[in-house]
């Protein structure tokens, strides 16, 4: 560990050497990247008090036959466990020490959510890489802009846009392998395929995707003899605009997806985890309309949705679950000199599922947001909401994030800091549920503090560093009551989780063509129980544009060790640190239209452990290629 530490350490102070190149021709597009999700206005990044993250449309491409989890899990302050497991493995979202109902995911606008999940959170299995445009992640409490469950992160997706052609083509496709460590004879079994047909006509923006994926290869639980668990995904969606005049535009949204994939459980008379033969499905479908009206410096949106799920789980203890969840925002942007932005809305969501009875809560929420860009280097983001829960009352957050920023000369310095309150109400699942749900639940309240730096010279050097401390009351936790009988609930924690970190961020082009990016978070429970939460984590890219048509992307990720609960015994045991290196090269032919690429993951075939039980890939192969027409 000692060892990668320094070496992280050494690599920042070698960057940091670099600022006195002068490199003008590459600063200018970094320098006037915006960011939307942390105000919800496309504002300069100098100009916002968080440190977003930003993954573009090139760094997308640059991942292709990779998921959208795998690609998110290399960002600073993220954990998504079992994203490095078998294809069909449930992702848990560890980030800053929380966990996945304290995330809330956030598709073109809308939030998405799955009311008949334990943590009511959104399956990012369920998504298609190919068909998002680009990725903005904030970390810290967003519950003012977004409500409920955004107390550790916003995972804000934007899909592809249409293109201004008449009709334009796009075609990925991606095979490999999908093996464990011990695999020698490796085989064709990770197939991923994608079409898009997208266009403008006159004022009609249109879209309509399809796409697949299907792997084999693998088994869930890991040991000797396991039968492989296969995953496969379906995912249609459509995306249509229409422009009725320069004030008045609408958008329609719609997609069905689903996945199927044999897991692995916990059977009967036991009860400890075993290679089995059961099944999960989920099939979900969303639609949603989306109208803007533009007026002199201000905007009236409307983001209206309605989801429905069902999931079918097959085993000893089969269950069926149907669900459904309706969203309504409405909300008014306005700027005052070009100084002020403001933001007031209204949001109203309903969530319902089945167990023995039809059981629902709903979100009433007023709220407003205003950031003020002086001329004098002060920022200040400043907001709160008002909660309505119809079964915990009014809870009111707020936040409060002012910043400064200054000139450089070729680039900005910034210093932020922020303060900020969520509410996390407990789901359906953890309330009504038959067996596990305990109604008396208390609503979980999160506090944020952050404060850190960014100082920005474009290509030439980027480099963010941030502290955090969280502070969680009424924590919900599943706690076995009676492990004899194998009784257990959910339940409030006696006392408070509190947890503080660091994250810090590197970025450059070191010379023409070479870019280097690297993070490393440091994350420490004071006090409350986590499992498979990572003290240190690191990640590096290594990107080499050998010329306009050939590319290459060195990645490595190191994660360090964490405890895990072994339910053989109900006592955590401690799982070692382990580092992975990835491997891409693209080349581009005929104009730009064709590109192939491989990737070679786990090049050096590292066996580690994400879950106890659960087995891990090894080193594979994947040949894919992208057509443009």
């Amino acid at each position: 560990m000692k060892k990668v530490v320094i070496g992280f350490l050494a690599l920042s102070n070698f960057c940091v050497s670099l600022i006195a190149q002068e490199q003008d021709s590459v600063r200018v597009q970094i320098l006037d990247e915006v960011v939307v999700s942390d105000s919800r206005f496309a504002l300069k990044r100098e100009y916002s008090g968080k440190t977003v993250i930003k993954i573009s449309a090139e760094e997308i491409a640059q991942n292709r036959g990779r998921s959208v989890a795998e690609l998110i899990n290399s960002k600073s302050g993220i954990e998504i466990n079992g994203s490095r497991s078998v294809a069909g493995q449930n992702l848990g979202y560890f980030i800053r020490g929380g966990n996945n109902r304290q995330v809330l995911v956030i598709i073109d606008g809308i939030q998405v959510n799955d009311p008949s999940q334990i943590a009511n959170d959104f399956d990012l299995r369920l998504l298609d890489l190919n068909s998002i445009a680009n990725i903005e992640i904030i970390k810290g409490s967003a519950s003012t802009l977004y409500g409920n469950a955004a107390a550790t992160a916003v995972i804000s997706i934007t899909t592809k846009n249409a293109s201004k052609e008449k009709v334009a083509l796009s075609v990925n496709s991606v095979v490999g392998t999908n093996a464990s460590q011990n695999e020698d004879n490796k085989t064709l079994s990770n197939f991923n395929n994608a079409i898009n047909l997208n266009g403008t006509i006159d004022k009609l923006t249109y879209m309509v995707g399809f796409a697949t994926q299907y792997t084999d290869g693998l088994s869930a639980a890991s040991g000797v003899n396991t039968e492989k668990d296969p995953f496969s995904r379906l995912n249609t969606n459509m995306k249509i605009g229409y422009k009725f005049s320069e004030a008045l535009d609408l958008k329609v949204f719609g997609s069905f997806d689903k996945i199927k994939n044999d897991i692995d459980g916990f059977p009967a008379p036991l009860f400890q985890f075993a290679d089995t033969n059961d099944e999960s499905i989920s099939e979900q479908l969303r639609f949603a309309v989306a109208p803007t009206y533009t007026y002199e410096n201000g905007s009236i949106s409307i983001n209206a949705s309605m989801t429905s799920i069902d999931r079918e789980t097959k085993s000893d203890f089969p269950s069926v679950f149907e669900s459904k969840g309706y969203s309504l925002d409405i909300f008014n942007k306005y700027v005052f000199a070009d100084k002020l932005y403001t933001i007031v809305g209204f949001n109203y969501q309903q969530n319902e599922t089945l167990f023995a009875e039809e059981v629902s809560y709903t979100n009433s929420d007023p709220y407003a947001n205003f950031v003020y860009v002086s001329d004098f280097g002060l920022n200040l983001n400043v907001g709160a909401r008002l909660n309505n829960h119809s079964e915990y009352g009014s809870q009111f957050t707020y936040n409060f994030n002012p910043s400064y920023s200054f000139d450089l000369g070729k680039g900005y310095g910034k210093f932020l800091a922020s303060y900020s309150t969520s509410f996390i109400a407990p789901s359906l699942f953890q309330l009504f549920d038959g067996t596990f749900g305990n109604p008396d639940l208390q609503a979980e309240d999160n506090r944020t503090l952050e404060g850190g730096f960014e100082w920005n010279l474009g290509k030439t050097l980027r480099v963010s560093g941030l502290y955090f401390n969280r502070n969680e009351t009424n924590t919900v936790i599943f706690t076995t009551i009676d492990p004899v009988n194998f009784i257990s609930q959910y339940t409030n924690a006696e006392g408070d989780a509190k947890i503080q970190g660091a994250e810090l961020e590197v970025a450059s082009e070191l010379i023409s063509g070479l870019q280097l990016s690297a993070n490393y978070t440091f994350t420490e429970l004071k006090e409350g129980n986590r499992v498979r939460l990572p003290k240190h984590r690191a990640n590096a890219n290594l990107n080499y544009q050998f010329s306009d048509k050939t590319n290459s992307t060195l990645t490595y990720q190191y994660v360090g060790s964490r405890e895990d609960t072994d339910f053989s015994t109900f006592q955590n045991v401690e799982l070692d640190a382990y580092s992975l290196i990835d491997l891409y090269i693209g080349h581009r032919f005929k104009n730009n239209k064709l590109k192939l690429f491989v990737n070679i993951t786990n090049i050096f075939n590292e066996d580690y452990q994400e879950i106890i039980g659960y087995s891990t890939r090894g080193r594979n192969y994947n040949l894919g290629l992208n057509i443009n027409l």
